[in-house]
């Protein structure tokens, strides 16, 4: 397991749960995509089966040694108390699993109701259970409906872990039955540190770079170590500044992102390229501010659109560098009026 950077507020009220008179029997972990909430909820599960299970060891924080048998059988995936549901993989006609990378759009409801299944057996290497769903969001209406319900009478010994980048999907009362923590985006430092640990062929101004692209979110640096963030920078720069060129420079990005087998690009840029203009966007203030705002919400809203229809890329790409074209010239404008 890579090591987990940040978040000891988080860790320290969970410890502090454990060894309080009551544990709450279900946790949201918000955050943005790619902070680490997975991870920290495993290293969380980590500590709470092993030391429920034993054998003893010394406690530091939250650490479990690497050898303990419990730590060994989460990290090897194969713990039959730490129970994990997300979407699966895409089925074919035939029912079939073609691509184990094309995953199905929900959790459905029938995972769901296999849980609860589950949940009537007793829990086999450990007095304890946990149930990592990740993302919540994700379930579909019915599974919703579904996990609710075990929620309302949770079995006993069994905790909930809800891996969440948008609370605000998930069912109020689903809301109201778990203890909600917040993930905070970690400092350009930290997230470089990670890089580096992961991408040692990377120098340090690489990493840093890819850090603040990232925003906070180790995930979605890593993702754009092949992005080429650099030479994106590069184009959207011009763009910012009002350079003349910009447009014949979008063009080609354009083209780049719609060149044979810049599929996986494309698509990470189409996360990347909306918190980079809300960036510009935040810089400024009054009339520039309030059209910023608006353009950054319909660049979130054709990037969702290019996913979900599967939009042509290049002209998604230079419609999309257009919004900071277009934010550019009002913030331009505006300075100039009197």
């Amino acid at each position: 397991m890579t090591t987990l950077v940040g978040h000891d507020d988080v860790m320290a009220t969970f410890r502090a749960a454990l060894d309080g008179p009551r544990l709450h029997h279900g946790w949201i972990f918000a955050g943005p995509k790619g902070v680490g909430k997975a991870q920290l909820a495993e290293q969380l599960a980590i500590f709470h089966l092993a030391r429920a299970a034993g054998p003893a060891f010394i406690e530091h924080g939250l650490d479990v040694p690497e050898d303990h048998e419990i730590r060994q059988a989460i990290e090897g995936q194969v713990h039959p108390d730490f129970i994990r549901m997300m979407r699966l993989p895409r089925k074919s006609e035939k029912g079939e699993v073609t691509d184990e990378t094309k995953l199905a759009r929900n959790i459905s409801v029938e995972q769901i109701r296999t849980l609860r299944e589950q949940l009537h057996r007793t829990p086999s290497l450990s007095p304890q259970r946990i149930v990592m769903i990740d993302a919540a969001e994700d379930m579909e209406a019915g599974a919703a409906n579904a996990l609710l319900k075990i929620l309302e009478e949770p079995p006993a010994n069994t905790m909930f872990f809800l891996i969440s980048h948008m609370p605000g999907r998930l069912l109020p009362t689903i809301r109201s039955r778990c203890r909600l923590v917040r993930l905070r985006p970690l400092g350009d430092e930290q997230v470089a540190r990670i890089v580096a640990e992961e991408l040692p062929e990377l120098d340090m101004e690489s990493c840093m770079a890819l850090a603040q692209a990232a925003q906070g979110s180790p995930g979605q640096a890593l993702q754009y170590a092949d992005l080429d963030v650099a030479g994106i920078e590069a184009v959207l720069l011009k763009v910012e500044s009002g350079d003349p060129q910009a447009a014949a420079g979008r063009s080609t990005l354009a083209r780049q992102m719609a060149s044979k087998g810049a599929q996986p690009r494309f698509e990470l840029f189409l996360d990347y390229f909306p918190s980079r203009l809300a960036r510009a966007v935040r810089q400024s203030s009054g009339e520039a501010l309030a059209e910023g705002i608006t353009l950054w919400e319909r660049a979130c809203e054709l990037a969702n659109s290019a996913r979900r229809l599967s939009l042509d890329p290049e002209s998604t790409v230079y419609e999309l560098t257009g919004y900071l074209a277009a934010f550019t010239a009002s913030r331009l404008n505006m300075s100039r009026k009197p």
